[in-house]
């Protein structure tokens, strides 16, 4: 070991320092050498003198005695010299003793600062060296710079870095400390600490493992993040690629490469390049369309068909990430969302009346063909336009209080004469409904127009014939007064004035008539294109279009709406016109109350209501199906009019008769609007009630249908407790078995996956929608137009199918009952068959029971539809 040092004064054996000691016995030592000398100086003088006498021949005993004083003094001054040299030897052993303690000292220090790891350097107070160990002078053994005692810490530091020992530098964790790579690599630790004497003490501690450990760990962790990072892209559904701002690739993940049609590529690749090798057109934010505007996303379709959304955003470092978005199943959705836009349309365009949407704001969403052909605007023109501006000042003022009430979630029906821009003047009967979300904000206004001026002016017509008849009277009668004797000629004339009248009446009531059963007539051409939307937008729900789901709902919500109301119409009509005919047979009333309590149990339930229901085992004589429909309207109408509580469906004996009871805890009637509640366009508060579009024929069809069955409808009610409506209907002893309503089949296992299925309609948007439902179910579909269609398709009848779905009406005045029974006639194995019709006749009820065929009426419910092919797959699978 090597060390070099200035010999600083050794410590005591207490531990104090010697220095002083030392210097003191120095001190003593170099005055007793003086004395000494000096004494033998004057010895030698002496003694020269006493030889210098002899030699002169001076007084002899003058000189003995001055010389035996000179001995004596001699003496005395050489016992002094004696005792001075003792002490002297004395001083100079502790002296010894005091320098051998130091240097052994000295040496423990020189080998405990060599035994430190870190390199040691001492420093007096004018920061020049005293003391350093080999460790310290180790970092210096390259260079050509010489460090030793003396050197000055400036002097240190501009040595480190005009040699080049010193490559970078770096602040500690703690300002204290400073951190340096040296030439060679090594990083070292130096810390600085003050001594009592004002000196400085410097270690220099090698951090090199340190520093390595640190910066493996940091290398690791940044690698767990890159494959985390790495990872994390790869999972994306969206394929990325980051270019940095050289524009070389830095970051991709398999989707990039998957939609791109690229095979793997290596890292920093120009971007360009890679994007020139796919099939895509290359996009960055400097990317400009042809006007110079920047473009940050584009649509692209691929070989394949699939449609891609590619997007751009830059990065604040300067280079930029693309997003690559497969989009195929969104533009795919948005096409059937304009298919089914498109067929509603059309559906509405056909209706013979004046059709629109009105926002909250009175701003046109939607027009059908009639309302803008009456007021002579071009297609679609009306759509974005204000109410305000589509009609002249005038015209608006008087619509005004209508409009405000039906934004005050009032439904407004009222008489409007109106003139268009050709100068026809014409009697409209327009019914504003308001659109309410659940919180019972309106956001629309749904209007319906409807042309009335025939029966407007058949009704002057009667009224001026009416008037006409009594001034005849009042002349007939004024004569009479004066002409006794014309008695029996104005008595004819009356009689004939009368028989006039009657005609006329019954003219008029025939007008009516025919306009009913033309109405009801053309009930199947009114459902038939409404099916066919029905089953589109079912089909839609069924394959949940992400996204636009709210608004595929709305359009259901709408088409239920139209449902809903144009059923009501026609059932009305029908009723009025004589086509419904009951068909009174004997069943069990349980067959009917158990699936009508099991289906509104489920709506009360979504209402926040409970239902209860009283099984009942007795035997009645009625329609099934007419007696259904009042159950349900009463049902209907105490779920809409209870705000809370609950409902009660149950039953009552009587002697001859059964009383089938609905009870609610709703908000009443008035006992002056109990026989009102039963007439036509007539609704309960419109404040009290919840939301719904119907039009107030409920309770109408109730008493027109307990009427042509001839049963007796009783209602108790009570403002602000709730209402009891009853209908009594004659009990019998003999039914038949127990069976399900044909209209509304209990639920069965559904086995609709795989299952064969061929439908026969004459309507090709029927098959279209039909084919789209069905196949969501998961079922395989053949559609056909005709039988002749059919057979081609299916080898002749003959392959394997599971069931048969046929429309009643086909072309060249054939139906479907006809058709089922060919197809079977030609296969081995018969198909159950399921009957789609609009005709509510009672003979083709009976007819689709004889033949064991399952008959469902226009428009078709998905669920109902659903339920009934899986009753029959099933029944087919049990070989009933």
């Amino acid at each position: 070991m090597e060390c070099t040092s200035t010999r600083p004064s050794p410590a005591s054996p207490s531990g104090a320092p010697v220095g002083a000691e030392c210097a003191a016995l120095q001190a003593r030592c170099e005055a007793l050498e003086l004395a000494n000398h000096k004494l033998k100086r004057i010895n030698a003088a002496l003694i020269e003198r006493v030889e210098s006498a002899q030699a002169h021949g001076d007084d002899g005993y003058t000189a003995f005695q001055h010389s035996v004083v000179l001995a004596e003094q001699v003496r005395e001054r050489t016992d002094a010299l004696n005792q001075a040299m003792a002490e002297l030897k004395s001083s100079n052993q502790l002296l010894s003793d005091a320098r051998l303690r130091a240097e052994t000292a000295h040496q423990h220090l020189i080998d405990a600062i060599e035994s430190i790891s870190d390199g040691f350097v001492l420093f007096d107070r004018e920061q020049r060296i005293v003391l350093f160990n080999s460790r310290f002078k180790s970092f210096w053994s390259h260079s050509r710079a010489r460090i030793g005692a003396g050197t000055r810490l400036a002097e240190i530091k501009r040595l480190s870095k005009s040699t080049g020992l010193v490559v970078e530098e770096q602040r500690g964790s703690r300002d204290e400390h400073m951190l340096y790579r040296l030439q060679d690599g090594r990083w070292v630790q130096v810390s600085e600490r003050p001594t009592r004497e004002g000196g400085l003490v410097i270690l220099y501690t090698d951090i090199t493992e340190v520093k390595q450990n640190e910066t493996l760990r940091r290398e690791q962790a940044l690698a767990q993040k890159s494959r985390l990072l790495q990872r994390a892209v790869d999972n994306l559904s969206q394929g990325m690629a980051m270019v940095n701002a050289e524009g070389a690739l830095e970051l991709w993940n398999h989707r990039f490469l998957d939609l791109c049609g690229l095979a793997p590529i290596n890292a920093h690749r120009p971007f360009a390049e890679v994007m020139a090798d796919s099939e895509l057109a290359l996009l960055t934010p400097a990317s400009r369309d042809a006007q110079g505007k920047p473009i940050s996303e584009m649509e692209l379709r691929l070989f394949d068909g699939r449609m891609l959304e590619v997007r751009t955003h830059p990065l604040p470092t300067g280079g930029f990430v693309n997003t690559f978005t497969d989009i195929t199943e969104r533009y795919r959705q948005a096409e059937a969302l304009s298919e089914s836009e498109r067929w509603i349309r059309l559906i509405t365009d056909h209706v013979p009346a004046l059709i629109a949407y009105l926002t909250a704001d009175l701003v046109y969403q939607f027009t059908n063909k009639v309302y803008e052909e009456w007021y002579c605007w071009p297609r679609d023109a009306m759509l974005g336009q204000s109410l305000r501006v589509v009609h002249s000042q005038e015209h608006w003022q008087r619509l005004e209080p209508y409009v405000e009430r039906a934004l005050s979630g009032e439904s407004v029906t009222f008489e409007f004469a109106e003139t268009n821009h050709h100068g026809q003047e014409r009697y409209m009967l327009r019914s504003y409904v308001p659109n309410r979300q659940a919180s019972g904000e309106v956001v629309g206004i749904f209007v319906l127009i409807r042309d009335i001026t025939e029966r407007r002016r058949t009704a002057e017509a009667l009224h001026q014939a009416y008037q006409h008849l009594e001034q005849r009277v009042r002349e007939r009668t004024a004569e009479l007064t004066e002409l006794n004797g014309q008695l029996r000629r104005e008595i004819d004339e009356r009689t004939r004035m009368e028989v006039r009248l009657r005609e006329a009446k019954g003219e008029a009531e025939q007008a009516n008539l025919s306009k009913t059963k033309f109405l009801a007539a053309v009930s199947h051409d009114l459902l038939q294109p409404l099916n066919a939307a029905r089953l589109f937008t079912s089909a839609l729900l069924e394959k949940g279009a992400a996204g636009h789901a709210p608004l595929v709902r709305n359009i259901s919500n709408s088409l239920e709406d139209v449902e809903s109301l144009l059923g009501t119409l026609v059932d009305i009509s029908k009723l009025d016109a004589g086509v419904i005919k009951p068909d009174i047979a004997p069943f069990a009333v349980s067959d009917l109350l158990e699936n009508l309590a099991a289906e509104y149990r489920q709506i009360a339930g979504s209402e926040g209501l409970s239902l209860d229901f009283v099984p009942c085992s007795a035997l009645v004589r009625s329609d099934l199906q007419l007696l259904a429909r009042i159950l349900r309207n009463l049902l209907s109408n105490a779920i809409r009019y209870t705000q809370h509580g609950r409902i009660l469906l149950g039953c009552r004996r009587h002697r001859q008769s059964l009383s089938i009871e609905v009870w609610d805890t709703g908000i009443g009637i008035a006992q002056d609007k109990l026989v009102e509640i039963f007439q036509e366009f007539k609704r309960g508060d419109a404040s009290l009630r919840k939301q719904d579009r119907g039009l107030g024929l409920g309770l109408a069809i109730v008493e027109k249908i307990a009427g042509m069955l001839g049963h007796r409808i009783r209602v108790q009610s009570c403002e602000g407790k709730g209402s009891l409506f009853a209908i009594e209907v004659p009990l019998t002893t003999r039914a038949p078995r127990s069976r399900a309503l044909e209209e509304a089949p209990n639920p069965l296992v559904e086995r609709l996956g795989g299952a064969r299925v061929w439908v026969l309609d004459n309507d090709a948007a029927i098959c279209a929608g039909m084919r789209t439902l069905l196949e969501t179910w998961g079922c395989e579909v053949i559609t056909a137009l005709s039988e002749q269609d059919l057979a081609r398709q299916v080898d002749n009848f003959h392959a394997d199918a599971d069931l048969l779905i046929a429309d009643y009406h086909l072309d060249d005045d054939r139906n479907g009952v006809d058709a089922v029974a060919q197809i079977n006639a030609r296969r081995s194995a018969q198909l159950p068959a399921l009957m789609i019709t609009a005709n509510y006749s009672n003979e083709l009820k009976q007819q689709m029971r004889e033949l064991g065929h399952t008959l469902m009426h226009k428009p078709v419910r998905p669920m109902k539809l659903k339920a009934a092919m899986s009753h029959l797959l099933d029944r087919s699978a049990l070989g009933m």
